[in-house]
């Protein structure tokens, strides 16, 4: 039981740097970027295919941050230049990712067997599998959540505030919103990137079917953690989005328990999300109802 409680609390700090990356185009940005099914694979894949060449597997996810990077910067240029709504952009961008993402492995599945990885390599310090796990997820997020509190509080992250908060604002400041846009697009999918490596090297390999229903997790976990632990402010805000990772995997893995089904994961996390996203409205009528008792 312990392991288990281990390994959940793990997947849920990896997932959550993907999470902090769809927080930032789903509540900075105000934009729906469909593209992290397409860059979450691609950072995957980058790493898997590095690694097994005998990169090192940190130099590996920095790759594979920089490939989300590109991705994410594909999605800006389909919306800001040839005015695309964001939301086809993403889906283009997402489906372009399948045949480049099989391009870099050259196949569907690329393994990593007695490759070294970062948790490997933190192994040799004389740490097992699920600590050595843990401890990078535990530096690897926080770093992130720090990087983002620092960050989108300098003149530039306002400015991204800004535009998913009141763009007439902000053009009348005479900011350019596209390079907003564009620059929260790519930090976003850098993110989703380096969490797409992080999970293929802990998962040992990478599959071109991986991103399949990332967006939907993502926004499980963004969802699940404002409900649950609220958005007082925009550090509370990080401090939500990765403890809602770690609940959306302790439910999964609740639900597992309880003999659910995998391949009826997919539907229950969009059940789940749907429910997240009517809980204020369930709230107010509650509150309503009772204040007509």
């Amino acid at each position: 039981m312990f392991n288990l409680l281990i390994s959940t609390v793990t997947q849920g700090l990896f997932w959550a740097i993907l999470a902090l990356g769809v927080y930032i185009t789903y509540r900075v940005l105000d934009v729906a970027d469909l593209s992290v099914e397409g860059t979450f694979p691609l950072g995957a894949a980058v790493t898997a295919s590095l690694i097994t060449v005998g990169v090192n597997p940190f130099l590996a996810l920095l790759a594979a941050t920089i490939a989300g990077m590109l991705g994410g910067a594909a999605t800006g240029i389909f919306h800001t230049k040839l005015k695309i709504p964001a939301l086809l952009s993403g889906i283009l961008t997402m489906i372009g990712m399948y045949s480049v993402n099989l391009r870099i492995m050259g196949k569907a599945n690329l393994p990593m067997l007695g490759s070294d990885t970062v948790i490997t390599l933190v192994q040799g310090f004389g740490l097992s599998k699920s600590i050595a796990s843990l401890l990078l997820g535990f530096i690897f997020v926080v770093a992130v959540a720090v990087w983002m509190y620092w960050f989108f509080g300098t003149e530039l992250g306002m400015a991204i505030r800004a535009t998913g908060f009141n763009p007439q604002m902000i053009r009348a400041q005479g900011v350019n919103t596209d390079q907003t846009i564009m620059v929260g697009l790519v930090l976003a999918n850098g993110l989703v990137g380096l969490a797409g490596g992080f999970i293929a090297q802990n998962n040992g390999f990478a599959d071109v079917g991986m991103g399949i229903g990332t967006i939907v997790i993502g926004l499980a976990s963004v969802i699940i953690g404002e409900v649950l632990f609220g958005v007082r402010s925009f550090k509370n805000s990080l401090i939500s989005v990765i403890l809602g990772s770690v609940v959306y995997r302790m439910v999964i893995a609740l639900v597992l328990q309880m003999g659910l089904k995998p391949d009826d994961l997919k539907l229950f996390t969009a059940l789940l999300v749907a429910l997240a996203l009517s809980m204020p409205l369930i709230q107010e009528k509650l509150r309503n109802r009772k204040g007509n008792v």
